[in-house]
């Protein structure tokens, strides 16, 4: 059977409360810029008001003026949204601690996650949100997901626990040798650095 072949990430819609707390959280903490809004056309009680990561895709929020937000963790059931995640560079991410403390939003502090580093914080409605930054960046015609791939597989084959820097360098390795030709080779005269 043919696949329903996705190329991406379009949009991801959440239930909100308010519109100004809806706009003071996403764009006002995390910079999203508030690209629109319109009716949801779905429900006329309702607001949609829409974001811009920071990639041109969306993310877009259900408003109505009388829902009122909880600080409560939202469900983890099965099913359900555990967190989103959204990219940062490395020089935001360590700020992070310093400007979330600023607003007074409790975070989980920084995390090692081996190829990334995450930091952890819930939205006023109790979402749970992580800053993630990675540690690399991909050769030039590569994706993240290309080095990650590589990565993994280089770690299963050494029996190591996570992807860590060292699967990431050589995984970058091998992609640029893949990708990248060269005049020397094996028959030519050998490298009196290597």
């Amino acid at each position: 059977m043919r696949k329903l072949q996705t190329q991406g990430v379009h949009h991801i819609t959440l239930t909100g409360a308010d519109r100004q707390s809806t706009i003071d959280f996403w764009e006002g903490v995390l910079g999203m810029p508030f690209v629109f809004e319109q009716p949801n056309l779905d429900n006329p009680d309702e607001g949609h008001v829409y974001f811009d990561p920071g990639d041109g895709r969306l993310i877009t929020v259900f408003t109505n003026e009388t829902r009122k937000g909880t600080p409560d963790r939202t469900p983890t059931d099965p099913g359900c949204v555990h967190h989103l995640a959204f990219n940062v560079s490395q020089a935001t991410f360590w700020q992070a601690v310093e400007r979330l403390d600023e607003r007074g939003i409790s975070h989980s502090g920084p995390r090692d996650r081996g190829f990334m580093d995450s930091i952890y914080f819930t939205d006023p409605l109790g979402l749970l949100i992580e800053l993630a930054s990675y540690r690399f960046d991909p050769p030039t015609g590569c994706t993240h997901a290309d080095v990650l791939i590589r990565a993994h597989r280089i770690r299963v084959t050494r029996g190591d626990y996570n992807i860590d820097r060292a699967h990431l360098a050589d995984a970058i390795e091998e992609l640029i040798l893949q990708r990248q030709d060269s005049l020397s080779d094996d028959r030519g005269p050998k490298n009196p650095y290597g």
